[in-house]
């Protein structure tokens, strides 16, 4: 049977198209003749589980990932954060002109970040997809395996909001089988009933302490306290969280890990 190759090479300028599957993994249509490609490894946020270089395998930090789309690789060392222009022709990926921030971060295993950092940095790499896992691997026989990023639980996760900025001191716990939020306003505990329902959150009046803060935390506080006693919209993009009131109030938080 003939079998169909897409090879696109694409720029900045120019929108990624999905990474065709290795040769063992295609699969034809029954009587079409066609070959039906398998998931994209474009526009996915990749987990990274570990990498193989010189022969030894290095276990990834929680945070280390990576996103192919539109020309462009971003992601996290783990640490530190790159970019890189992105190549991609049929199966292979190749990266180059590769940036990233010089920071030192505690708890974290630079080992791991260097290994990462010199593999990644101006390579090319045959790519596998299988199912919700990704594998890059250079000709020299490094190896990168990925897994695709699953976005955090509404419910049960504790959402440290960002925006507006309270030091980490704001956060909120939603729990849907008690119908419940719960929480810091950044300087007051606040609870409240939440009723989450396709898309939307509806929360009644809150019950928070009374305590008195600095006057910073106090104007977020009032600024959060808008979000209450009404009707929500909600998004969840892997580990952030946005929610916007009906009265224009927008507040972003992010998934405590």
């Amino acid at each position: 049977m003939d079998r169909q190759k897409q090879r696109m090479t694409l720029t900045a300028a120019v929108m990624l198209v999905p990474l065709m599957a290795a040769c063992g993994n295609e699969k034809a249509d029954s009587g079409s003749g066609s070959v039906r490609a398998e998931k994209p490894v474009t526009g996915v946020r990749w987990s990274v589980d570990s990498v193989t270089a010189d022969g030894r395998t290095h276990k990834a930090p929680t945070g280390a990932h990576v996103t192919i789309d539109k020309g462009r690789a971003e992601g996290s060392y783990g640490c530190n954060n790159f970019g890189a222009e992105a190549t991609v022709d049929g199966d292979r990926i190749r990266l180059s002109k590769t940036m990233s921030t010089e920071m030192a971060c505690e708890n974290k295993p630079m080992e791991f970040e260097e290994t990462l950092a010199r593999t990644l940095s101006d390579r090319e790499f045959r790519a596998r997809v299988d199912g919700d896992r990704l594998t890059l691997t250079t000709d020299q026989g490094d190896t990168v395996r990925l897994t695709k990023a699953e976005d955090a639980p509404l419910s049960g996760t504790k959402w440290t909001v960002t925006t507006p900025r309270t030091d980490g001191r704001a956060h909120l716990t939603f729990d849907e089988k008690k119908g419940t939020v719960s929480g810091s306003l950044g300087c007051n505990k606040v609870n409240a009933e939440a009723t989450v329902r396709d898309g939307d959150i509806t929360l009644g009046r809150p019950s928070t302490t009374r305590m008195m803060c600095e006057d910073s935390l106090m104007s977020d506080e009032k600024a959060l306290l808008r979000l209450f006693d009404g009707r929500l919209k909600y998004g969840v993009d892997h580990q952030t969280l946005t929610l916007t009131s009906e009265n224009g109030t927008s507040v972003r938080a992010v998934a405590e890990q």
